[in-house]
């Protein structure tokens, strides 16, 4: 008996030890998701406080125009017109001058600074989109109503991508970490989300209570008054090509993609005399290359552009064989939704898990998560599935905006910004010219399918692609980025740009010695010698 009784108490004993450290693990979880969530909305107040709160919501009115004008362009000639066939022209006609004038768009902004450029196409933006409602009700011919739509896409004044790169740009300036500036860039891809699922939304309610013509007055509107907000901006100033040469990266960076750090030294520079020396400023007259890696990243946004526009066919396919047509919005509603709060939670990824690792997981999980369209038949199926799947979408867009940021030379970042939009625009409106015919004739799994045919491709560039991190040329460099006292030698030293200088306390924090591959340190000369030939 007294050894059952010693036996009952010893596994009483244990169990309670169990129980109690089972409690201390489930607070220690409790604990570090708390600190997580608490760490995620410090970020974002940082980066919030760099922009200030009136940049966001005025970015994101002006942003808003963009995302009514494309879904309402095709309401509202193929109610005035009668013809689905000329209601696609027009909308086939705004996303090619999209396509075409975005770039440029992004470059002047680059040599001109944000204020001009967007004040400009903002008035411009909104004067077509006036012209293209009115011809579309004086019942226009398709050739010149298509030139009309031509117009309103090629004056689009990019608030989204050039937001992304001001954003930056703030946040480089004042020596932010990286992890700042995903959450900036996770922010403002969240604001585009959120932008492209209420704009076509309030497109269908100026539709159903009483015509499309409203909803694109609307837009023009928010054109010129937030669009010239946003021009105004005293924050304008920061993409300002003479401030350029301070940026950051363009004096010391490291030269690897995988990380997520900038230098942490950096000695006091002169601006006049960098900016006379820095490539792509006006008093050099050249302007630096885009290195090659970038293209493997546009063609990733061109192939998720293209994804989503074969879902976005398959999809109403799918819903006019359900005979629920009127449930294609909120399918695409739901799909955004997800994906904006996929987006905010992106600053809550550690930093340890880099930014090619993001990629290729992103990427994989778009590819998987597409499949079940194959076989989905009813709508509850179809909500299920295409929510899921926007889980992936943000991610992968702020990943490879934060990879082509750190690719590009700062003084293109933001005409690089604004390609990598307008390949997103080109591929989805490729893919819904393509698939929806496809679907007509074989069905929405046809569509489905190159959806996830595209994934794949995606996916086989994440695992291949070897982007890199911009570095300055030397002859742009300061002569000396950092002083510290040699480890053997006892004398000073000059850590030279190409040296991967971790910031203090992140995980990967650590700076190359003497002798290792990446670092090169460059010995000074000691006072009142020759310096070695």
């Amino acid at each position: 008996m007294v050894g059952k009784e010693g036996t009952i108490h010893r596994a009483t004993d244990s169990l309670g030890t169990d129980g109690a450290s089972h409690r201390a693990v489930s607070a220690l979880g409790t604990g570090d998701t708390r600190h997580r969530a608490d760490s995620t909305l410090r970020t974002y107040r940082r980066v919030v406080g760099l922009t200030g709160a009136a940049l966001p919501v005025v970015s994101f009115l002006g942003r808003l125009p963009t995302a009514t004008v494309q879904f309402g362009s095709l309401l509202l000639v193929a109610r005035t017109s009668g013809s689905l066939g000329t209601a696609g022209l027009v909308g086939g006609a705004l996303a090619v001058g999209q396509v075409a004038c975005g770039p440029l768009v992004g470059r002047l902004a680059d040599r001109h600074g944000q204020r001009t450029v967007v004040l400009v196409f903002s008035l411009a933006n909104a004067l077509a989109i006036a012209a293209l409602v009115s011809g579309a009700l004086s019942h226009l011919a398709p050739g010149p109503l298509a030139l009309l739509g031509a117009l309103a896409g090629a004056s689009v004044p990019l608030v989204g991508p050039l937001a992304r790169a001001r954003v930056v740009a703030l946040a480089r300036g004042s020596g932010a970490d990286d992890r700042t500036v995903n959450a900036a860039l996770s922010l403002e891809s969240t604001l585009d989300e959120i932008s492209f699922v209420l704009g076509p939304a309030l497109v269908g309610v100026a539709a159903v209570l009483a015509h499309p013509a409203y909803a694109l007055g609307g837009a023009a509107l928010l054109a010129a008054v937030c669009g010239s907000g946003f021009a105004l901006h005293p924050t304008a100033t920061a993409t300002h090509p003479r401030g350029a040469a301070t940026h950051p990266r363009a004096t010391a960076t490291h030269a690897t993609a995988t990380g997520t750090h900038p230098t942490a030294t950096a000695t006091t520079t002169h601006p006049a005399r960098d900016h006379a020396r820095t490539p792509g400023s006006r008093a050099s007259g050249a302007r630096p290359r885009i290195p090659r890696s970038v293209h493997a990243l546009r063609a990733a946004l061109a192939l998720q552009g293209a994804m989503f526009g074969a879902c976005q066919a398959g999809i109403t396919a799918l819903t006019e064989r359900l005979g629920r047509e009127d449930q294609a919005g909120l399918v695409y509603a739901a799909m955004g939704v997800m994906s904006a709060v996929a987006g905010l939670t992106m600053a809550a990824v550690p930093a340890r898990l880099g930014l090619r690792l993001r990629w290729r997981a992103a990427t994989a999980a778009a590819l998987l998560l597409s499949l079940p369209l194959l076989w989905t038949e009813n709508l509850w199926g179809l909500y299920a599935v295409v929510t899921v799947l926007g889980v992936a979408y943000a991610p992968h867009l702020i990943t490879v905006f934060a990879l082509t940021e750190r690719a590009v030379p700062p003084t293109r970042l933001a005409e690089a910004m604004a390609f990598a939009t307008s390949a997103i625009v080109g591929g989805q409106a490729l893919a819904v010219a393509v698939t929806g015919r496809l679907a007509e004739s074989y069905g929405p799994n046809a569509a489905f399918a190159v959806g996830s045919s595209v994934a794949a491709l995606a996916c086989a560039i994440a695992l291949t692609a070897r982007p890199t991190t911009y570095t300055a040329p030397e002859k742009a460099l300061p002569t000396r980025v950092d002083e510290e006292i040699g480890p053997h030698t006892g004398e000073p030293q000059t850590i030279e740009p190409h040296a991967r200088v971790h910031s203090e306390g992140e995980p990967h924090a650590r700076v190359h010695s003497e002798g290792e591959p990446h670092a090169r340190v460059r010995h000074l000369p000691r006072q009142g010698t020759n310096p070695p030939p």
